[in-house]
């Protein structure tokens, strides 16, 4: 299986989940650490992290440690590709 496929899967799996969908538009408004991003839900912390970290290596987010906080920051690349793949469907 081609490693662009298995993207697509992990992107596909990523957007799956309803919590996910809603952190990535929290990450749209603006960048977000992971306590920010967990106290718009009432969801445990760990659980948040789960969700993250799907997205992480779905490369729909990406992360940047700043100072004792990791910054979180939506993955524009790999939505364009996203995009790109599914009008490529239409012909």
């Amino acid at each position: 299986m081609s490693k662009y496929i298995i993207t697509m899967n992990n992107v596909f799996k990523a957007l799956n989940d309803s919590t996910r969908r809603e952190i990535l538009m929290l990450l749209k408004e603006k960048n977000r650490t992971a306590g920010e991003i967990a106290d718009q839900f009432n969801i445990s912390k760990p659980s948040i992290s789960h969700h993250l970290d799907i997205l992480k290596r779905a490369d729909l987010v990406t992360s940047e440690k700043k100072g004792q906080f990791v910054l979180y920051a939506i993955n524009t690349t790999i939505v364009d590709d996203i995009f790109k793949w599914i009008l490529t469907l239409k012909n």
